[in-house]
């Protein structure tokens, strides 16, 4: 992101991202709970696990060893069993197959 304005700098850039990102952590996992991760994958590519992911990488960049579960639980703020029987649903076999597709073109190839 780039706001191109003087009166942000680098700080301030990093500061206001990172408020981003809690929003829409936030938005994700207290007020729509009902989005489905395999729906939100399906349509825009990524989700909730795509966001925990994204989380273990930047630490695991930095140096920080962080398992896969750990930035599961950080980001969902309970484990994944836990998010599965209070927030997710069975998917269809249409999603599951649309799924397949959006998770080669998007996460797989990377």
């Amino acid at each position: 992101m780039n706001f191109n304005r003087p009166d942000i700098d680098a700080q301030t850039q990093l500061e206001l991202e990172a408020a981003a990102f809690r929003t829409l952590r936030t938005h994700l996992m207290e007020q729509r709970t009902d989005a489905q991760n395999i729906d939100m994958m399906n349509l825009a590519g990524f989700c909730r696990n795509c966001l925990s992911r994204w989380v273990q990488e930047a630490a695991n960049e930095r140096g920080i060893e962080m398992s896969k579960d750990e930035a599961r639980e950080a980001y969902y703020g309970m484990t994944m069993d836990e998010w599965k029987a209070n927030h997710q649903t069975d998917a269809t076999q249409q999603k599951q197959a649309a799924f397949k597709q959006a998770f080669d073109e998007n996460v797989a190839k990377k």
